[in-house]
């Protein structure tokens, strides 16, 4: 249902350490009004993604960081509630980078009209959004992945490592990975079709269970988490491996730098290729997969799993059980009925 008032999110305070429900605060403010060249948005899905921690300090990175006392932004997906913006006109679907609130005035820059609305809304927040693209940014274009290789995920169960492993699948791969509860570990095995898994927080040596689930080794490490788990990868990765770095979610929260990965030397023995990526630098191959996907999705070749949280009020809780790994598929807030 439509709100009377327009609830916000905002930074209070830049977290040390871990994030707190203390480092956010809630505000109330009256629905905006949109001014010449103006929209105003009704917000519906909202995305809250580990990038999101690094937004919270304040140091130079990819993106500007988030401001104190500013309304955070994510992925939004809404509908056009009144417009003085000859590009969208009310009752569109739109999605772009809006605030955490249930309206949201824009220019109309970095919006896109959503055509195709015979998926779930969500979806454009996740398997057809950012984490989808990433997924086969990271593959295809990083990666290089060909046919019948032998694939490894970290976090295979969030929004990018489940689709990271269902495309390896199409491409004929041995897939691998790891998650952290054995619910995750029966829906990677059971509904994605992953060859072998192993949970990381029963694990008595990383890299003993790296090696029994890439018994032949790894030809793609495709690189969430980092720390003791991307170590392990390291040193079971085959010569002329490739290292898709996407995140290290495992240091995001860290307050001093972590020494390591040990096993560098293997770079060099095993002539390995490790780059990191940011996806928005391949629009050309984000357009393609969103292409690809949608064919995927009704041939359920891909399946696609999400957590929702219900609310405004729940978005930093739900941020928060996101980066402790609570969440199986993608995290999503919804704010108001499609």
């Amino acid at each position: 249902m439509p709100h009377n008032m327009n609830r916000q999110i905002r930074l209070a305070s830049r977290p040390t350490g871990w994030v707190t429900l203390d480092n956010f605060e809630t505000t109330e403010q009256a629905i905006p009004e949109p001014a010449d060249n103006e929209l105003v948005i009704r917000n519906i899905f909202m995305s809250v993604d580990p990038y999101m921690r690094g937004r919270m300090n304040d140091r130079k990175s990819y993106v500007p960081p988030f401001q104190i006392g500013e309304v955070l932004q994510a992925g939004v997906v809404g509908e056009v509630i009144s417009s003085n913006n000859d590009d969208f006109s009310e009752g569109a679907i739109v999605q772009g980078m809006l605030g955490w609130e249930n309206y949201s005035v824009s220019s109309g820059q970095g919006l896109y009209r959503l055509l195709n609305t015979n998926v779930p809304l969500s979806y454009y927040l996740g398997i057809l959004g950012m984490p989808g693209m990433t997924a086969w940014v990271g593959l295809t274009e990083i990666a290089k992945l060909q046919e019948g290789e032998s694939v490894f995920v970290s976090a295979a169960s969030g929004a990018v490592g489940s689709v990271v492993g269902q495309i390896a699948k199409i491409y004929g791969c041995h897939v691998a990975g790891c998650a952290g509860s054995d619910d995750k570990l029966e829906f990677l095995k059971n509904e994605l079709g992953f060859d072998a898994v192993f949970n990381y927080k029963n694990s008595l040596s990383l890299p003993a269970s790296m090696a029994e689930v890439c018994p032949n080794g790894i030809d793609v490490n495709f690189e969430n988490v980092g720390g003791e788990i991307f170590e392990a990868a390291l040193w079971h990765m085959r010569n002329f491996g490739r290292i898709a770095l996407c995140g290290m979610i495992a240091s995001y929260n860290d307050e001093t730098l972590q020494p390591g990965p040990r096993g560098m030397m293997s770079i060099i023995g095993k002539r390995l290729r490790i780059e990191g990526f940011i996806v928005t630098d391949h629009p050309k191959a984000c357009a393609e997969y969103t292409r690809q996907a949608t064919q995927w999705i009704d041939e359920g070749k891909l399946i696609y799993r999400e957590t929702i949280a219900e609310g405004i009020e729940n978005a930093a809780s739900a941020f928060i059980d996101m980066l402790n790994g609570k969440n199986v598929g993608k995290q999503i807030v919804r704010l108001d009925d499609a």
